[in-house]
């Protein structure tokens, strides 16, 4: 059964990250870019928001009895077969599951502008996810 309190507590954490990198967005790449605390703040947050993203859908996985996901890419697959997700959008979240693993396992420099883009560009991709996990579930048990 998709427990209702790991759903919210996820999306709770998602709403927050977002809120953060918005702030830090806002005051634009001149001032993001010379602050040293700012771009740590950004990465945390956008690796935790990615995280909370993959949380839910492997929580979603299990209790449905998908199949299982192969990794963290994978499961934005799962959840496309499974018509959750479209395509695109599931596009899109793999690409954010890639940059999660570079933020996590430092594979490389993370380069500062690309960062911004991705805050500026693609949260909204995280936003539509949330929204679209709120409409596959019943709604009387989560928020809306």
């Amino acid at each position: 059964m998709i427990s209702s309190e790991v759903i919210n507590a996820m999306i709770d954490l998602i709403d927050e990250n977002i809120r953060l990198i918005e702030e830090i967005r806002s005051q634009g790449f001149e001032s993001f870019s010379k602050s040293f605390r700012d771009i740590q703040a950004a990465k945390h947050s956008l690796q935790e928001a990615i995280e909370a993203c993959l949380d839910i859908g492997s929580h979603i996985i299990a209790e449905r009895g998908f199949r299982r996901a192969e990794d963290y890419k994978d499961i934005y697959n799962v959840l496309e077969e499974e018509a959750i997700i479209d395509p695109v959008l599931s596009s899109k979240l793999q690409e954010m599951a890639k940059f999660r693993n570079l933020l996590v396992h430092r594979y490389g420099k993370i380069d500062t502008r690309r960062l911004f883009i991705i805050m500026s560009e693609n949260t909204k991709d995280i936003q539509d996810f949330v929204k679209r996990i709120l409409k596959y579930i019943p709604h009387e048990s989560f928020k809306a």
